[in-house]
């Protein structure tokens, strides 16, 4: 078994270099394509074999816009929160079907100098009048999931902009109007819609249509959808983001833009929503106490509920360790077999007992004791994988009758991005609008869209024993129970379960890594191979980023490409009672940063997506 240590000295055994080689970035305009593809080959685009080293700053997104707009901030001076805001509203340009100030996101921060790690929880949250009903159609059945997803019914109140607002507050150097410049740039004067981009509207296209605003927006002067090649402007946006920086977050949750979002949620086309004035007056991003787990001599942090990710990784890292995945050969039959069975039997615990713990009990110290991971350990079998689905289990000092709950279709279109400034603040965003698109609806000459997060609710009231899902929609608001500070003083509407995991691992309370991903409820997967790759199979950041992944959620085991290739390996795990199917194609896209203990950034970027990491 390798030592605790592990993580840090193979952080520290990374190759280094002298400032003066460090891999130069120029000064780029994020709204200027032309400088993207006269860029050198080895610093944009997707493929990266080794990850980007600098020593002042770093960025890594999921677009080359975003990431350039991220390293604009820092390199005028701003820190790692500056910049991350300045990311955020770029995306909302470049990558609309992902993420947006429409949406909602989960963030961890690390404080430099001592500051400690916040996490910060700016997810959507259900209108006061929302219940399950609204999954329903007139007789009472619950209507397709595509159904659902689409139209105003599905918007939550929006959290980002409120999140953005409170990273500049209390932790930024810089104004809104200063950090929004290069999206307001990018929005006006457009940039070249990518392969990713065109394939992503093509796909769903259809349902957008729908919606004359958003064909507007995403059209051709003929009206069929943009291509690839094509140039995409949004002065909606632009003068959207504008009047944002300069009237303040007010003006969006209070203000003239509130109006409007309330008016297009009621009169939309497409099952006319509940979102009203108030829900909009009364959200607030809300302070939890992030979720601590020690792994093989450090601490892995992770995001709090309503996000199951913190939880569901840190259970996974305690059945590694409760079941001597660590003694086994990477990669052979035995260690995936493992591997799986931790993943399946974390989601079946995550199914039956995680929601928003503001509204329903939530047994989440003794889901992450120690001793109730070695009590899950004892049902695995050397030889022959846990047949699926795997029962959950009962959490020491917790009664339960309920049988395994679903987990809801929870959206892929989720982006993720890392940001550290060169005092080594922290900035390590998950952001989303749920579906691709979100609701599909674009609010009237704003040019940005509605989440349609309030499909990541369980549609179903109870389970097969009758037991409510701890995940169904709430309505009215409550305390916030499990805010911090004085947000625990505050009353809210409830949020849907999330899977979205913004990780950092600390030693001795110094951060040294900063990782995350989307892709729905595979992204504790997906994050969970990453770590995995990182601190027990010494692999490279990149590396480790790049490899093929391998997904359980209490179902069959999904492995991408690469690895049902290998015939020979298939063909042991199936003697091992593994049924393998092939994840979606571009599942997961990790943005990850490991600082040394030299104080070298060491950037990787995903090259599923189109991810870019940059640093100077």
């Amino acid at each position: 078994m390798k030592k605790p240590t592990t993580l840090l000295l193979t952080l520290m055994s990374l190759p280094t270099m002298a400032i003066a080689d460090a891999r130069p970035t120029s000064a780029l305009d994020a709204s200027d394509p032309e400088a993207i593809r006269q860029a050198p080959e080895g610093d944009f685009g997707p493929g990266a074999l080794a990850a980007y080293r600098a020593k002042n700053g770093m960025v890594t997104s999921s677009c080359a816009h975003a990431t350039m707009a991220g390293l604009e901030i820092l390199r005028a001076g701003g820190n790692a929160f500056d910049a991350a805001v300045a990311v955020q509203l770029a995306l909302t340009v470049s990558e609309p079907y992902a993420s947006g100030i429409g949406g909602g996101f989960l963030a961890l921060g690390h404080l430099a100098g001592g500051g400690g790690v916040i996490a910060l929880d700016a997810r959507e949250e259900a209108p006061e009048s929302f219940g399950v009903e609204g999954f329903m159609d007139e007789g009472g059945r619950v209507l397709p999931f595509r159904e659902r997803a689409t139209g105003a019914m599905a918007a939550g109140v929006p959290g980002t902009v409120a999140g953005l607002a409170w990273l500049l507050e209390n932790h930024g150097t810089m104004t809104l109007a200063e950090v929004s410049g290069p999206a307001i740039r990018l929005a006006r004067h457009g940039f070249i819609v990518s392969e990713v981009f065109a394939a992503n509207l093509a796909t769903h296209w259809g349902r957008l249509g729908s919606f004359e605003e958003t064909r507007r927006v995403f059209s051709r002067d003929d009206g069929s959808p943009l291509q690839a090649g094509d140039r995409h402007l949004n002065p909606d946006l632009a003068e959207t983001l504008e009047t944002l920086a300069a009237k303040g977050v007010d003006w969006f949750y209070r203000g003239e833009l509130a109006g409007e979002i309330t008016t297009a949620v009621a009169n939309c086309p497409v099952r006319p929503g509940t979102l009203r004035a108030g829900d909009l007056a009364n959200y607030r991003p809300v302070r939890r106490e992030p979720v601590r787990v020690p792994f093989r001599g450090h601490e892995v942090v992770g995001m709090n509920l309503p996000s199951s990710g913190g939880v569901t990784l840190g259970l996974m890292l305690n059945l590694v360790e409760a079941t001597g995945y660590a003694d086994l050969t990477a990669g052979s039959p035995e260690a995936i077999q493992r591997l799986i069975d931790i993943q399946n039997l974390a989601f079946a615990d995550r199914n039956r007992y995680l929601g928003d713990a503001d509204f329903v009990a939530v047994p989440v110290a003794p889901l992450l004791d120690k001793s109730y991971a070695a009590n899950r350990a004892t049902m695995l079998r050397d030889d022959r994988a846990l047949p699926t689905p795997v029962a959950h289990g009962t959490p020491p000092g917790w009664e339960d009758a309920g049988t395994n709950g679903a987990a809801p279709d929870e959206g892929e279109s989720t982006t993720h991005f890392v940001v550290v400034d060169r005092h080594h603040n922290i900035a390590c965003v998950t952001s989303t609008i749920e579906q691709h698109f979100g609701c599909g609806i674009v609010v009237p000459g704003r040019g940005f869209l509605l989440n349609n997060e309030l499909t990541d609710f369980s549609a179903e009231a109870a389970d097969e024993s009758g037991a409510p899902s701890p995940n169904l929609p709430g309505t009215g608001r409550r305390d916030r129970r499990t805010a911090l500070g004085d947000d625990a003083a505050t009353r809210g509407g409830k949020r849907p379960l999330s899977s979205m995991t913004p990780t950092l691992v600390l030693h001795v309370g110094r951060p040294v890594l900063a990782l995350g991903s989307p892709g729905g409820s595979r992204i504790i997967g997906i994050t969970f191979n990453t770590l995995l790759n990182i601190m027990l199979h010494d692999m490279e950041v990149q590396a480790a980023v790049n490899a093929p992944r391998i997904i359980a959620r209490n179902g069959p085991a999904e492995f991408e490409p690469p690895l049902l290739r290998d015939a020979a390996l298939v063909e042991a795990l199936a003697e091992r009672n593994v049924d393998a199917v092939e994840t979606p194609t571009h599942a997961g896209s990790v943005q990850a940063v490991i600082i040394t203990e030299d104080g070298w950034l060491h950037g990787a970027a995903d090259p599923r997506r189109e991810g870019v990491a940059l640093g100077y």
